[in-house]
């Protein structure tokens, strides 16, 4: 494993100061066209968007456009969006088809690929070929029950590729989860400035003030192969010493002194009302219960343990079965999870909230950011979603915890440009899944690798 696969963790790593070029040089944002997108895993869409034949999803990334289509029932291929004639785009956004016909001279390929119209093929002579008429493929595969796509056709194996989230991951079972909500707007500020947003959580005192009622807390990070993660470490006893759920729950939040019961209620109130995800309905009805349930002064331990035990059996009694983790295990996964280069995964036993950056064309300030929350569901009872573009960040649309980390976004670009600024330097203990991230991009792109801050 080279220095790049290596677990970077609190003890190795240096403090760096990471390029601006990443963030402000048009050339860049060009550069990763051929350098970083075409070479990647990235998530397309999720499976449960194209469950029958003939439905599909259109995936752009830049000058790139990716169809997604579900091509048998068992079997999902995607192709280059182009039509094998003059270079018209065959389909965009998502639908049902049972071939892709071009609009342009009405030239036709099947599911799988094949030519099945050429208008006055005789004209070509031999020319024409069912192999040279084929719409191009690009690799495909699946994982978490999202469907991801990478245009590199001597890439990585894609679960390879994803290590050690599979392993780490698979346990929580993203593949039974289904949109609860989802949104997408642009944003004046890189792609990287996007979802650096959400790939620590040391901003949260900062940006997300309100949750120091709860405690101050301090988050390890780690990183190895081409993912970041962190989760919920100690104390920093800022208003006092915070009391927390195991990371990966619908977490049970106390700082030193407060009732452990109705501090849950309260927390969890909280976050279903300025975020409207990151939580259930389950976990909130439950947390509410706590203090009809349990006496004052019961223990912080007990009144967890209560909690999850109320919510999970809250669950199965509405047909929604909780996977078996074991505690250490859902210790050692922490919370939030970016995987390279443009995918980030906050996530509970029954819930996931996520988010995935894009470039917008190849302005270095401007990007597409998409959000959205997912949750275990009856079956046959998930709501029916479509993705919802709300172009203004404000708490109307966006709610409070979202909104405040928008407004970061446009003005951490425009810092980027100023003379007084030698680049990023985020935190080596903390914020190790940022210098990871950059690490990992530097080794796609060629420049740009964090540097030891002089």
């Amino acid at each position: 494993m080279n220095e790049i696969g290596k677990v970077a963790g609190t003890a190795a790593e240096k403090p760096v100061v990471i390029p601006v070029e990443a963030y402000v040089s048009e050339a860049y944002a060009r550069a990763e066209s051929d350098k970083l997108w075409a070479k990647v895993w990235q998530v397309a869409c999720r499976v449960e968007e194209i469950p029958k034949v003939g439905d599909y999803v259109t995936y752009d990334i830049l000058d790139e456009s990716i169809i997604v289509v579900r091509s048998a029932p068992d079997k999902i291929t995607a192709y280059y969006n182009v039509c094998q004639h003059r270079g018209r785009r065959l389909t965009e956004g998502c639908g049902q088809a049972k071939q892709f016909r071009c609009k342009f001279h009405g030239w036709a390929w099947g599911l799988d690929g094949k030519s099945t119209h050429v208008l006055d093929p005789q004209d070509w002579g031999k020319s024409l070929t069912p192999e040279n008429l084929r719409l191009k493929e690009v690799k495909v595969g699946t994982w978490g029950g999202w469907v991801w796509i990478n245009m590199d056709p001597n890439c990585q194996p894609l679960q390879d590729y994803l290590e050690p989230a599979v392993s780490m991951l698979d346990p929580f079972e993203f593949e039974k989860m289904r949109y609860g909500w989802r949104q997408w707007l642009y944003v004046a500020c890189n792609w990287k400035v996007a979802l650096e947003a959400f790939n620590e959580s040391y901003h949260v005192d900062g940006t997300h003030p309100q949750f120091t009622k709860w405690g101050s807390t301090m988050w390890w990070s780690k990183a190895e192969n081409n993912c970041g993660y962190h989760g919920r470490g100690a104390a920093r006893g800022e208003p006092g010493s915070v009391q927390g759920g195991t990371a990966a729950t619908g977490e049970l939040m106390a700082a030193a002194g407060q009732d452990p019961r109705l501090a849950a209620a309260d927390y969890q109130n909280e976050i279903v009302r300025t975020l409207n995800a990151a939580t259930t309905d389950t976990f909130v009805k439950a947390a509410n219960r706590l203090a009809d349930e349990l006496p004052p002064g019961t223990p912080f331990d007990q009144v967890n343990a209560h909690f999850m035990a109320s919510a999970e059996r809250d669950d199965a009694a509405r047909g929604v079965i909780w996977p078996k983790i074991d505690l250490a295990h859902m210790t050692a996964v922490g919370h939030d999870w970016h995987i390279f280069p443009n995918t980030i995964i906050l996530f509970g036993q029954t819930f996931a909230l996520c988010y995935r950056a894009r470039p917008n064309g190849y302005d270095p300030n401007s990007c597409i950011f998409e959000v959205y929350h997912m949750e275990r569901f009856p079956e046959g009872q998930e709501p029916k979603t479509e993705w919802v573009y709300s172009p203004e960040p404000t708490e109307q649309k966006w709610l409070k915890i979202l909104t405040q980390d928008f407004t970061n976004m446009p003005q951490m670009q425009k810092g980027m440009k100023s003379r007084g600024f030698a680049g990023p330097r985020p935190g080596p203990v903390q914020e190790v899944a940022v210098i990871h991230f950059h690490r990992l991009l530097a080794k796609y792109m060629g420049t740009g690798a964090p540097q030891p801050i002089a």
